[in-house]
């Protein structure tokens, strides 16, 4: 997992690194229970200070991404559910999903090409999220073969 950061954007760090890894988790590039770099380690590579990257493993860990394994580190959940009631989870997408309307009406998208983007990316990630299956599966192949 490569994790870019953008200091000029204005978004914290902590929640640049909460992102990407939700995208990384979501797209299948990090797959259920791979573990995730050390706090210290992921601190060094991207020159940052650690507890930027304890922040944003705290805050992955609280939504139920990521899980801390005493000892061991942390690692995607592998149950692939999240703590968080139904309810909790709907309640926080409509926040967001609202923001996006909002930001959507001042940039005179209307409706229906707010619609069909939705559609565009959600048949992306899901183009995507079926690439990196067939790609582990090969990757799996492979490996079984040259054993």
């Amino acid at each position: 997992m490569v994790i870019r950061l953008n200091f000029k954007s204005g978004v914290p760090v902590y929640l640049q690194i909460v992102a990407q890894v939700k995208a990384a988790a979501g797209s299948g590039s990090l797959r259920d229970g791979e573990p995730l770099p050390s706090v210290r380690i992921l601190a060094e590579e991207l020159r940052i200070n650690r507890n930027t990257v304890a922040k944003a493993y705290a805050e992955l860990e609280s939504e139920g991404v990521i899980e801390t394994r005493p000892g061991a580190g942390c690692f995607l959940r592998t149950n692939g559910t999240s703590p968080l009631r139904r309810s909790v989870r709907t309640e926080r997408l409509g926040a967001e999903l609202d923001g996006l309307i909002v930001q959507a009406h001042h940039l005179q998208i209307s409706d229906a090409e707010l619609r069909q983007l939705l559609d565009e990316r959600l048949h992306a990630f899901h183009q995507t999220q079926h690439e990196n299956a067939r790609s582990r599966e090969k990757s799996g192949e492979i490996a079984s073969h040259s054993s």
